[in-house]
């Protein structure tokens, strides 16, 4: 059975931990209020720009207007752009999103990867140790986003991607991030970026498109709103795992604070044992030694 001062020792470590993730927890809790008002703020604007990009997009007339950003080309060359957090402490979050990411790889990629055409643009600084020790084509320079979140630095990550399609640097571009679902719930999701995704008709309706009056022209929709759209594509994907890393820290931390409370049960009881029993032999000492002196 330990000693007294061994007991004693753990349970200070224990409780000083308690403390650093119950205050931990209180931290995500008041960025993760902050980033979920963001993230429901962003929504029905980047949902509703990225359906209409999409309907333009395939309504407009090719012929006219040279849409660069909606070609779809035989995938030579493929950018994964993969959003991870800065850093750890937040459970599964990050090892859910490289799990993603390596099946994805696997089964859709691998020829790709094995022609060292399979590039990687990670964001937040897990990502991009954890692609850099593998062995993966990684762009650097973009993974500190997290630091200045906002969008003229989201921006700049989705100028590079756009770019290399445009360019055809990159045939095929995916965006692997969290989506936010509630504190407890994230949900790993796979977007295609470029080229736009056209809008599959649903059952029962009809297949012909829609005529648009484009103003000023349809020239200044693909100069102006389109790449817009894609820029704030990528900046919402950047705010829902903001949001999703928030949420799952909280959670990890408040499971961390609960098992710390267990285990400082646990550890009061067998000091208390130690205690009752360290006292018990000094009675039994005591008591034999008297009836020895006694007899004597």
């Amino acid at each position: 059975m330990a000693n007294l001062k061994e007991v004693k020792g753990r349970i200070q470590s224990v409780t000083s931990t308690q403390q650093i993730t119950k205050a931990m927890k209180m931290v995500a809790a008041a960025k993760l209020r902050r980033a979920q008002e963001r993230i429901m703020q962003m929504r029905p604007y980047a949902e509703k720009l990225s359906g209409v990009m999409q309907n333009v997009s395939s309504a407009v007339d090719t012929q006219m207007v040279d849409n660069p950003y909606g070609k779809i080309r035989e995938v030579n060359s493929v950018l994964l752009i993969v959003i991870s957090s800065d850093r750890g402490l937040c459970g599964a979050f990050n090892s859910n999103v490289f799990k993603y990411s390596r099946n994805l790889i696997g089964e859709k990629y691998a020829e790709i990867e094995a022609s060292g055409n399979l590039h990687i643009l990670p964001i937040g600084k897990r990502s991009l140790e954890y692609f850099s020790k593998r062995g993966y084509h990684v762009v650097q320079g973009y993974h500190d986003i997290f630091n200045h979140l906002d969008f003229d630095h989201a921006k700049l990550a989705a100028e590079f991607a756009m770019k290399g399609f445009v360019n055809q640097d990159f045939d095929h571009i995916e965006i692997i991030y969290n989506e936010f679902k509630n504190v407890a719930t994230q949900i790993i999701k796979g977007e295609q970026f470029l080229p736009i995704a056209p809008i599959l008709p649903k059952e029962g309706s009809s297949n012909s498109k829609i005529d648009f009056i484009a103003e000023p022209d349809e020239a200044y929709i693909f100069n102006e709103i389109i790449p817009k759209s894609l820029k704030i594509q990528l900046y919402k994907t950047v705010l829902e795992s903001n949001a999703s890393e928030n949420g799952a820290r909280m959670t990890a931390m408040g499971q961390a604070t609960d098992n710390a409370g267990e285990l400082l049960k646990e550890l009061k009881l067998t000091y208390n044992r130690t205690r009752q029993a360290a006292i018990t032999k000094e009675i039994l000492e005591i008591v034999g030694g008297a009836e020895a002196l006694a007899q004597g």
